[in-house]
């Protein structure tokens, strides 16, 4: 039986008003509270479009007359394409599609025109880059309304006998790296990445500040080791553990999915060991930031949730807004997600690689660069 006696709406309210001194004394907790509505209403209201237009498309034109002239205007007219450019080659518009400088590479064909006029039905040709299906799905299915329009708007008068039926000619949609839209080849490379992300912050996040709350902090401040020597020897057994998740993903892709790999496995773990140190670094400098385990798991929960959101993994990256873009440009599973997808599923090789490999570098070393910083100041 309480020696207090029954229950005190006294003790009670001082026990609610000491809870929320504390809320008001942890800044990350109250960042957290009022932060996170405000960053998901922001990301799912304005960022998140899955029907994504304005879409790169580059050209290759063998054939400038008044109906292809129109066709392509039509095209950019839809507000699905954007053209960015004029290709040599049907080789340049393949290296754009592997290297992701366009999603659309739109082929016309010498003669194109002439075999029309004379009810040969030629066939425009339009290669889709399918490694994220759901990014060209609406735009690939505009184009039925859009050839439509061309021909009721291009072949009257002397022309209109050729706007029956069928067609007077086909457009040939190619969907690469991905033809038939199997959404495992899209979301179980790019959950490799989401998965690391997540395990890789989080540990490495509580690194520093274990030791604090366990009461070994003031051992390893009395090592004689440097700032960068204490970061990376924590963040190197957590490599490891980076790399068995990986290949346990890699065989589960691979023997339960079917997902094919085109480029080489040598490329892919290096392509792993570049993302998993850039986010140990983020976990790590995390750790030396918060004052508890608490406030390491919020922080990583602030820099998880745009990652997963911004990157491409779940919404087209194509169909976000410019702001968001160059948010996403600044997040390293955007371009882990370009990499695993380009290696596995396009064969890319170093030189299509290496426009995603070089930010991924930069962002390691800064990251790191901020974590010895930030681990001086919490010695003085």
């Amino acid at each position: 039986m309480s020696r207090h006696g029954g229950f005190s709406l006294s003790r009670w309210w001082s026990i609610v008003g000491k809870e929320f001194l504390q809320l008001r004394r942890d800044r990350v907790t109250f960042a957290m509270i009022v932060g996170l509505p405000i960053i998901q209403m922001a990301l799912f209201g304005y960022a998140i479009n899955t029907a994504p237009k304005h879409l790169d498309t580059a050209i290759i034109s063998s054939d400038n007359t008044t109906i292809t002239r129109s066709f392509i205007w039509a095209m950019r007219n839809s507000e699905y394409f954007k053209f960015v450019g004029e290709l040599p080659n049907e080789a340049a518009g393949r290296e754009a599609l592997a290297q992701g400088k366009v999603l659309f590479v739109v082929s016309i064909p010498a003669g194109f025109t002439r075999q029309l006029l004379r009810g040969e039905r030629p066939a425009l040709l339009i290669e889709a880059d399918a490694t994220d299906s759901t990014a060209t799905a609406t735009a690939i299915s505009a184009l039925n309304g859009i050839t439509q329009s061309v021909i009721q708007k291009e072949l009257t008068g002397p022309l209109a006998p050729l706007a029956g039926a069928p067609a007077p000619f086909e457009v040939k949609v190619h969907q690469l790296y991905n033809p038939e839209n199997i959404t495992q080849y899209n979301v179980v490379p790019g959950l490799m990445g989401v998965i690391l992300a997540l395990t890789m912050v989080m540990m490495t996040s509580l690194a520093i500040t274990r030791e604090r709350e366990r009461g070994t902090m003031e051992n390893l401040l009395a090592m004689p080791a440097t700032p960068l020597e204490v970061m990376t020897g924590k963040i190197l057994p957590y490599i490891g553990i980076g790399l068995i998740q990986a290949t346990i993903i890699l065989l589960g892709a691979r023997f339960v999915f079917d997902v094919p790999l085109f480029g080489d496995i040598g490329a892919v773990y290096l392509v792993v060991l570049l993302f998993v140190a850039a986010n140990l670094t983020v976990g790590i400098t995390l750790s030396s930031l918060a004052q508890n385990q608490l406030q390491a798991v919020q922080l990583t929960i602030f820099y998880f949730l745009p990652n997963l959101l911004l990157s491409g993994f779940m919404f087209p990256f194509q169909g976000m807004p410019a702001w968001a873009q160059v948010l996403g440009n600044l997040l390293p599973l955007t371009y882990f997600n370009r990499l695993i997808r380009g290696i596995m599923l396009k064969g890319n090789g170093w030189i299509e690689s290496w426009p995603s490999v070089w930010p991924l570098i930069v962002f390691t070393l800064v990251v790191m660069l901020i974590a010895v910083k930030t681990y001086r100041r919490t010695l003085d």
